[in-house]
């Protein structure tokens, strides 16, 4: 850097500046300082860099999996998160690392907030690691969850008001003249167990309580499908489902076309997340749709506002019914 300050004639904070791209620097010189930089091969250590400001030029993105141990970065709504996450911090030059953690123990996500490899975190989904959360967030400002909003919270949250998506599920079903209604999901975690409290708000509004059953299940899609699947055979007549995600969804699609069930005239669907592939379902998904791509802005941008030291508050998303074909 002294040997380019020199050929440039200028000082070697103003060529650091300059490859900055630091605007107090004249136009013309910080031109002139980069192209002597690309002429030379000269480039910044950016690990040194990183050293000498004591920043990791990185976001901690964690999938925590305490419920469900099987489910893997492939489900579709983690891929349309994290690609949302990735561009967004990509637009500030800061690198995504990736970690899904089975915890197996309650210092996991302190351990990471501590290693210096990330300059922050953000968490998608409470799981069962609401302990850890908190924890966490006493000791880590930098520190953002894509979750549910819980009354006293410590941990700083942006997701969708589960509770008012799972009432719109459970009014369009009973709108649609259904009568005989399943939730199917895991309710464990706060995000879903609030999409069935609201659901089941909407069937006691209803008088439908002594109809509305719920099946408890696992996620993944092979688990949801054989759940469901038995669930049919044991419970027929159930003419209305409003599944905790849109992957548990497509898991119900297809058992009950191999019962022979048609959708929505034998029993109608209702999903949550609106991913990319609800609209391309076969009939197309009714769904209630979270905005993931707001919500992933917002989590970034709220993590670097933390990290400069604003306190952010929970952020809670309208949730929007989308109809398609299975309703």
């Amino acid at each position: 850097m002294q040997e380019l300050a020199e050929l440039a004639g200028v000082s070697v904070s103003t060529v650091s500046r300059a490859l900055a791209g630091k605007t107090i620097i004249n136009a013309k010189t910080r031109e002139r300082v980069v192209e002597l930089a690309r002429l030379h091969g000269f480039k910044p250590n950016q690990v040194a860099q990183n050293l000498r400001l004591r920043r990791a030029q990185a976001i901690g993105v964690v999938m925590p999996m305490g419920h469900e141990v099987d489910q893997h970065p492939s489900d579709p709504f983690f891929m349309t998160m994290l690609g949302y996450l990735a561009d967004a911090l990509t637009e500030r030059n800061f690198d995504l690392l990736l970690s899904r953690v089975i915890p197996s123990g309650d210092h996991w996500l302190d351990d990471l907030l501590d290693s210096g490899r990330v300059d922050g975190a953000i968490v998608i989904g409470q799981s069962d690691q609401m302990k850890v959360l908190e924890a966490a967030a006493e000791r880590h400002r930098a520190l953002m969850v894509w979750g549910a909003r819980i009354e006293g919270q410590r941990h700083v949250t942006v997701g969708s008001d589960n509770v008012r998506g799972g009432y719109i599920a459970g009014r369009h079903l009973i709108e649609r003249g259904k009568r005989k209604l399943l939730f199917l999901g895991n309710p464990s975690p706060p995000e879903f167990g609030q999409r069935q409290q609201g659901f089941l708000q909407a069937c006691a509004e209803a008088g439908l309580s002594h109809s509305a059953h719920t099946l408890p299940i696992h996620l993944t899609s092979e688990a949801a499908y054989s759940a469901a699947s038995a669930f049919l055979d044991e419970n027929p007549g159930i003419d209305g489902i409003f599944a905790s995600s849109d992957v548990v969804a497509m898991s119900a699609l297809r058992a009950l076309s191999e019962h022979g069930l048609s959708v929505p005239g034998d029993v109608a669907v209702v999903g949550y997340d609106d991913i990319m592939l609800a609209a391309h379902t076969n009939p197309p998904l009714t769904t209630i749709r979270q905005d993931l791509q707001a919500g992933a802005r917002m989590l970034v941008d709220m993590v670097f506002r933390q990290i400069d030291g604003e306190i952010c508050e929970p952020v809670q998303l309208e949730p929007e019914l989308i109809v398609r074909a299975t309703s």
